[in-house]
């Protein structure tokens, strides 16, 4: 069942407040943080739902699968996928006073991954939702398919000019590139540092942040087979049912 909006006595007023709804939000779940989604770090992402700027989400540990599974679409509004960059945290970033600079967020990177984002909304019109009510909810965070660990010297490459193909395996192609995220995965990576620091929240050690999407969101149905093809740095690929 999809919200039209949370009720206007708890409705979130301000990216603080939707933010302090997404942390209790988590809580009441019970189940585990496995790390953090961005959501709008393209400009097309931006004027879909009418937001300024990138926001941040909570992935819960029980929607995080491996590659090759079988997803369900049942009551999933977005019927998307997003190819995207997963950064692992090995040691915490805390908040302070001042802002993370790249060269200590990406000193606190151990690993990258490759990751096909399934995100859904609550909201019935997630488009007309607003910044506060889509933080709420964690930035559409739903279901995360993760790749392990890269093994390619990922550091080295040019991840704003780096190639991404996707195939809907029998229907159309699409490509892209790191520049869709921000300009830079690792500018949006800094950016989820501060942004973290800044609503008092820990990034924590074995956390993984998925950057955002490398392409114009990739349109799925069930019986769908969805594969991204990263180059050196691999591939992932997710079926749908």
């Amino acid at each position: 069942m999809k919200l039209d909006a949370l009720p206007d006595d708890v409705r979130p007023r301000s990216r603080a407040e939707g933010y302090a709804i997404q942390r209790e939000l988590q809580l009441c779940s019970g189940q585990g943080l496995a790390g953090w989604k961005l959501a709008a770090t393209s400009v097309h992402g931006q004027r879909h739902v009418d937001v300024d700027g990138p926001m941040a989400g909570r992935l819960l540990a029980d929607r995080v699968v491996p590659p090759c599974s079988t997803l369900s679409l049942a009551g999933n509004g977005m019927r998307v996928a997003e190819p995207e960059f997963a950064f692992v945290l090995g040691r915490d970033l805390p908040p302070r006073a001042t802002p993370w600079t790249r060269a200590e967020v990406l000193d606190a990177v151990t690993a990258l991954r490759l990751a096909l984002e399934v995100p859904d909304s609550r909201y019935a019109d997630f488009v007309h939702a607003g910044e506060a009510q889509l933080v709420a909810e964690s930035a559409c965070a739903n279901d995360l398919v993760l790749g392990p660990v890269v093994t390619a010297d990922w550091r080295s490459l040019d991840l704003v000019d780096h190639a991404v193909r996707a195939e809907v395996v029998g229907r159309y192609r699409r490509g892209g590139t790191g520049a869709a995220v921000l300009g830079d995965p690792r500018i949006a990576l800094v950016w989820w540092a501060n942004e973290l620091s800044t609503i008092g929240e820990t990034a924590r050690a074995g956390q993984v942040v998925i950057t955002g999407t490398c392409m114009k969101s990739l349109e799925i149905q069930e019986g769908d087979h969805v594969r991204a093809d990263y180059g050196v740095l691999g591939s992932i690929e997710a079926r749908f049912r």
